[in-house]
């Protein structure tokens, strides 16, 4: 065994080898990789995937705050479209990609909240694989009606429909999405036996109201709101609780007694799982900063968008209180993927 004095110099040099080598120590204590992480970055550019291709509102979303994160950062935000898959496709390379703060994604609701309800071989999880940072923006719904529907208002199309179930029509932007269930969940909170079309996007589902091929259209305030100032299209309600400054004269659902109709798509921002939390709360510092800006308000609200931001965990409550509520209407309408 050593002696006593040799024990002693060999602890001795041993606490001077961990000191010297503290930088490589300290990963190992609590909290202490996300601090030096976070006090580096970011020092290059971020990629952030955005799940359809360049325009629409997700678009003009992802890439108004990517240029805000860019000037703030002073590093390059670069927006990657990866469209397909129901948005399936961006959600497994943002869960796939490093968790260094380096990627972001813009998450839609449909692609956390309704898609793994309807694809159990998703290749992603909606809560384990992504960690919330906040939410960006939010659009709400219209109940649009062609112009030959004699209905002013709900409750005129609620007696209709249940004078002839299963006759009146509504489109929607494919069998799924929140287009189709937003039909479905006014269906059920009604008691009515609407007939879903649907259609392989927005664009071809609004023509077909406008054709008189259907009667109905479910559809974002971004979508119908141009239609509807131009008198080609009714709009019967707004999905959310306040009216909206595009539609100010369309009264909510819920003022015409659906005190519980609400259906909205919204945006929020979402990085892997394992990002570090020092990273995830300055990048939702500034998010929230982002949110603020008249500017960026300004742009939304052009589009019919609401500016949003939350902290990550009232995010994360929203994605499982919208993953069960959608949960519940996909059961309930059997939908189903195209």
């Amino acid at each position: 065994m050593p002696s006593s004095a040799f024990g002693n110099r060999l602890a001795a040099r041993l606490v001077r080898a961990f000191a010297v080598a503290g930088l490589l120590a300290a990963p190992f204590l609590p909290g202490a990789l996300d601090s030096a992480q976070a006090d580096a970055w970011p020092a290059k550019p971020i990629r952030l995937i955005v799940p359809f291709p360049p325009g629409g509102a997700a678009d003009a979303v992802g890439r108004l705050y990517a240029e805000k994160l860019s000037e703030a950062f002073k590093q390059p935000v670069v927006v990657d479209n990866k469209p397909g898959a129901g948005t399936a496709i961006a959600a497994e390379a943002a869960a796939k990609a490093a968790p260094d703060g380096y990627t972001l994604s813009l998450a839609p609701a449909g692609q956390l909240t309704v898609l793994p309800h309807l694809n159990k071989k998703l290749p992603y999880d909606p809560v384990k694989d992504f960690a919330p940072v906040s939410l960006l923006a939010s659009v709400p719904y219209v109940i649009g009606a062609s112009a030959s529907l004699p209905a002013a208002n709900v409750k005129e199309l609620v007696a209709r429909a249940k004078a002839q179930p299963g006759k009146i029509t509504y489109s929607s932007c494919g069998n799924g999405t929140i287009c189709h269930l937003a039909g479905e969940l006014f269906k059920s909170q009604t008691g009515t036996d609407l007939l879903h079309v649907p259609y392989k996007g927005s664009a071809p589902a609004v023509t077909a109201l406008l054709g008189g091929e259907v009667d109905l259209a479910f559809d974002t305030l971004t979508v119908l709101a141009p239609q509807v100032k131009a008198g080609k299209i009714k709009a019967l309600a707004i999905s959310s609780r306040e009216r909206s400054p595009l539609l100010p004269n369309v009264p909510t659902a819920i003022e015409q007694g659906l005190g519980h109709y609400e259906a909205a798509s919204w945006f929020g921002l979402v990085v892997p799982a394992a990002t570090p939390k020092d990273v995830v709360k300055r990048l939702n510092a500034e998010l929230v900063r982002i949110a603020r800006l008249p500017e960026v308000q300004e742009k939304l609200a052009a589009q019919g968008l609401d500016t949003l931001s939350s902290s990550p965990e009232k995010f994360a409550e929203l994605i499982r209180e919208d993953y069960s509520k959608w949960g519940k209407v996909v059961q309930a309408s059997g939908a189903k993927l195209d």
